[in-house]
């Protein structure tokens, strides 16, 4: 899965946070509404862009980000 077919980023949306392409979904409300227990019924029903393509992509996207050890670093030393 290549992230990058369903996920960009543009300083013109979100103020850049990466978002579902052709929406103004972000990578980080896809994974809060998880978080908070919704089903991919509930993500599809709640946001019609949303393929099941696009959301792989999510955790395709977010594995990566998580991938980078210098990402990781810096997170875990703020915390």
């Amino acid at each position: 899965m290549n992230w990058r077919d369903h996920i960009v980023s543009d300083p013109e949306v979100l103020a850049g946070k990466p978002v579902i392409k052709g929406t103004r979904v972000s990578v980080q409300l896809v994974l809060e509404r998880l978080a908070d227990g919704w089903s991919e019924r509930d993500l599809y029903r709640s946001y019609p862009n949303l393929s099941p393509a696009a959301l792989h992509a999510v955790f395709a996207f977010a594995s990566d980000v998580l991938r980078d050890e210098d990402y990781v670093a810096r997170g875990m030393a703020a915390a």
